[in-house]
């Protein structure tokens, strides 16, 4: 039996004995289970798996405990996994990792009461806890330079598109800016490697690398090794609104169902009344080849949220550098508005965020088979509702509690309006022909039906 304990890093090295008797109080409570699991994700970093159950099934007597010291508390772990570790030695960035798991899923998660009714619900409550949790993971620090890129796109991807990311990544780092995205493999890591290739040549030794994951997406995909700061948000609305108010722009890369739920939420939240002036550059992104696969995102969202939504992106094929540049224009667009506004330039707090888009949506077979799926209600609330479509077909693919009820109740079905259900429908079947649904050579079942109502 490996056992290793591990002196605490961070803000977690500076905690009051109160906190410390809290967290030891987390240790039986069912968000202990959740911590283990997601330590256990960040202790396989960059192993070339989506399915948790592969993932998880070798490890089945590993343990994480918390042991008690005057100044805080250590981790200790028993059996874990060898590729965390280099000649005996855990690597550096797993041992800030853990830790940072510990801060947001125990400390903040007893604070906020992330598994009960009484955690936060509405709107104003829901952004201040996305506000503190950032703080406390110190992601705001550093953040008013209005250079944070959030950059969304694939875990599953060729390596074309992989090496695509990496150079817009490089570009981007070139001109100073920091990287921020879901954590993963695939596009999530291409644009970090890329930027931190730039910061060395620019002799730029800040450079940031913001990883932020929730619970149920990290064990498949577990954070690539570039993260400098990893940031685990409960859940996936909280995740993507710290995206849209840590992030400065957005380049959207070549992706599946979960890119198109990221963009769909974004497009929500910038046709919205209330952020009409909003500058807020969004890049669609990819090499010579990828044309047909942003035609089909392209079209999809004139076709469902029209002209106006079409208006809030531009699509760039082939040309890093002018992905860069034109990011740096918008860049002088967003602080120029922050400035006339009041508003800080580390965290977006004049974006209107409805609570749609804030409140946790449990895929069921009960909750897809009822969304409203059709043009009879406004633009806002169909991209809502189909981001919800989307999200619950992420949960069917990769994540553990939506494949266990495709395994028990069969496909999610997901019903609508004859039009728009055809343009859904061509949508994911593009999706599935470009092998975008799991990593390459993992064969596809789908977990959704489409059905079509009058």
């Amino acid at each position: 039996m490996k056992k290793v304990q591990l002196n605490p890093v961070g803000w977690m090295s500076q905690l009051s004995q109160v906190e410390v008797a809290k967290l030891q109080d987390a240790a039986n409570s069912e968000l202990f289970k959740m911590f283990r699991n997601c330590s256990l994700a960040v202790l396989n970093s960059g192993v070339d798996e989506d399915n948790y159950e592969a993932l998880f099934a070798p490890y089945e007597n590993f343990e994480i405990k918390l042991i008690r010291r005057e100044r805080g508390v250590k981790i200790e772990l028993v059996n874990p996994p060898e590729v965390a570790f280099v000649d005996g030695i855990l690597v550096r960035g797993v041992h800030e990792h853990l830790f940072a798991v510990l801060r947001d899923l125990l400390y903040m998660g007893n604070k906020y009461t992330f598994l009960h009714q009484d955690a936060p619900a509405v709107s104003a409550e829901i952004t201040d806890m996305v506000f503190d949790m950032l703080r406390h993971a110190q992601a705001l620090e550093g953040n008013d330079g209005v250079n944070t890129i959030v950059c969304w796109g694939g875990h599953s991807i060729n390596y074309n598109e992989y090496k695509y990311t990496k150079e817009v990544g490089y570009q981007l780092g070139l001109r100073n800016m920091n990287i921020c995205t879901g954590c993963g493999p695939g596009a999530m890591k291409g644009p970090m490697k890329g930027a931190a290739i730039g910061h060395a040549k620019q002799r730029h030794h800040g450079g940031r690398y913001v990883g932020i994951s929730e619970p149920s997406i990290i064990a498949a995909e577990p954070p690539n090794a570039i993260v400098n700061e990893l940031v685990i948000m409960p859940d996936i609305e909280k995740r993507l609104e710290a995206f849209v108010r840590l992030g400065h722009g957005i380049v959207v890369f070549p992706g599946g169902v979960g890119t198109a739920e990221e963009l769909l939420y974004l497009l929500g939240i910038l046709t919205n009344d209330h952020n009409t002036l909003q500058p807020f550059p969004v890049v669609l992104t990819g090499p010579a080849g990828s044309e047909s696969y942003f035609e089909a995102i392209d079209e999809f969202v004139a076709d469902t949220l029209g002209p106006e939504a079409q208006s809030k992106y531009q699509i760039i094929v082939n040309d890093p550098a002018e992905v860069a540049r034109t990011l740096c224009q918008g860049l002088e667009k967003v602080k120029k508005y922050r400035e006339a506004m009041g508003d800080a330039f580390s965290f977006n707090w004049s974006l209107k965020i409805e609570e749609d888009f804030q409140k946790p949506f449990i895929p069921t077979h009960e909750s897809m088979a009822a969304l409203q799926l059709d043009h009879d209600q406004s633009k806002s609330n169909l991209a809502s509702n189909l981001r919800k479509v989307f999200s619950g077909i992420v949960a069917g693919n990769v994540k553990a509690e939506g494949i266990k009820q495709i395994k028990q109740h069969g496909p999610f079905e997901i019903s609508g309006k004859s039009e728009l259900m055809t343009r859904v429908d061509t949508l994911l079947e593009s999706f599935v022909a470009q092998h975008r649904m799991k990593l390459p050579g993992t064969a596809y079942e789908p977990c959704y039906r489409v059905k079509e109502t009058q």
